[in-house]
Parts: structure tokens; sequence; C-alpha cells
């Protein structure tokens, strides 16, 4: 989700490698032990309401990625053992629709591990639902400088995924990734597993991504450093285009849980 927090925001980058990262096919960052992992936090959204322990809700429209959304805490809400953040054909604030966007900053971080989430997106153009990373010193040292680990995007009703990583690469704003076809309208986990080498990217059990981070290579030593996480769903923008089915709204995101592991 090409955007900042509730500092700053930034246009969506192109997916393209740059020079001397690792694909997922070269083994050089690649452990031939797989790591084993201990839950460390997670929210099963097992209550009736968003836990303010672990979220933060942005309010209002953040004037990011040209989305058309004016972002409130009611529209996320936990049931059934789930979160929900839904999408609604409303106008609030001089905005088109409304929707929700929150995180876990000055609450819940991480530095490395496996993060994950269980997923089930809704489908129709417009819509654009993120499970990502910002760096806890965004606050300071600005985006891109800062670091983003976009765990999942998905838009419109295709069936990609994309998993992506942005940072400054010393000549500006930089990014990386790939994507792979699910069925984004099912239940799937979405992780990245994360050392000081390398972040992977996962879909249920697939590793389909691979970002080389080790030595500072391109200048990525942003993700060496502490991340936040951070859950919404953006309605029109720079990525999924500015045609929204109307049809489909309201539309829901629902999240089962997410979990946060550190490797042992």
């Amino acid at each position: 989700m090409t955007s900042f927090c509730i500092i700053s925001s930034c246009g969506k980058s192109n997916n393209n490698p740059l020079p001397n990262f690792v694909p997922v096919t070269d083994t050089t960052t690649t452990s031939t032990t797989p790591p084993t992992y201990t839950l460390v936090w997670s929210d099963e959204f097992n209550g009736t309401s968003v836990d303010p322990n672990n979220w933060n809700f942005e309010t209002g429209n953040l004037n990011v990625n040209n989305e058309k959304e004016y972002y409130q805490a009611q529209n996320a809400t936990v049931a059934n053992g789930n979160l929900v953040i839904t999408a609604k054909n409303e106008s609030v604030g001089g905005w088109p629709y409304t929707s929700a966007r929150m995180n876990t900053a000055n609450k819940i971080t991480a530095k490395y591990g496996r993060i994950e989430a269980r997923i089930k997106m809704p489908m129709g153009a417009g819509l654009w639902p993120a499970f990502w990373m910002l760096g806890t010193d965004i606050s300071t040292v600005s985006w891109p400088n800062c670091g983003e680990i976009d765990i999942m995007e998905h838009v419109n009703a295709d069936s990609l995924n994309y998993g992506t990583m942005h940072w400054n690469s010393g000549n500006g704003a930089a990014s990386y990734g790939l994507n792979i076809a699910t069925s984004p309208s099912n239940y799937h986990v979405y992780a990245i597993e994360w050392d000081a080498n390398s972040i992977k990217w996962y879909v249920d059990s697939t590793l389909y991504c691979t970002g080389n981070i080790a030595n500072n290579i391109n200048n990525t030593a942003a993700f060496q450093l502490p991340f936040f996480i951070v859950l919404n769903l953006a309605v029109a923008g720079d990525f999924p285009g500015q045609t929204v089915d109307l049809g489909k709204l309201p539309a829901s995101m629902y999240v089962d849980y997410i979990r946060v592991y550190k490797a042992n």
C-alpha cells in the first residue's frame, strides 16, 4: 500500500526489481534449515470490538494515492471471530465513500520474524484491501526512508496478490515485488518471513517472492529496523483506478487473525 500512515503520502511505484536482487530461485540468502518460530503477539479478533490496546484508527481522507474514501472508526467492526473492514457508498466529509484504516504504531512493532494474517477480500472494481507495514521512524525520517513492506495488496476483481517492498535506494523511492494468482474471495494466509538477509513473501505455504536486504544492498538498511502493522480497505486510487463498481458496495475485508512470531 504505497502511502504513509497518518503523516504523509506517496504515489504507487512500479514493481520492477532493481539490479542485484536475489530472485526466489536463488539460494544464496536462503538457509538450508527452515527457521522455527515462537508466537510473540496476536490479535484473534474474538471479542466484540477492535482492541484499543492494539490498534489506532486513522480518520478522514489522508490525501494519498488519489483515493476517494473517508476513513472512520465505525467502518471497522469485530464479529464472529473476524475483524470486518467495510467500504460503503456514502458521502462523508466531502468524499463519496467511507472505509477504515488502522495501525499498531507505538503499540505493536516487529523487527524480523514471521508476520501473517488470514484474510478474505472483497472483489470489485475500485477496491484496494491491504495488509502492510511501515518503519516506526516514519515521523522523523519520512517515507520512503522509513521503508514499507506490503505483505498483501489486492485490487479490483482480478486474481493477483501483490507483495512489495518500498524504500529509498539512495536515488529516491524504489520498489521491488512480485505477484501470485490466488482466489482472493476465499480465506488465505498472507505472510512474510523476515531476517537480516531477506524478506520472503508467502501465500499459504507458497513462497513467491524474495527480496535481498543483506549488507545494506541497494541502500536497504531501513529493513533492519522495527516496523508497525497497517490494515485498510481503500476505495479508488492510483493502483485500482478511479472506476468503482457501486453494485459491490458495501464491500468487506475479513481478517480472521494477525500473528507475529520471532525466530527461535
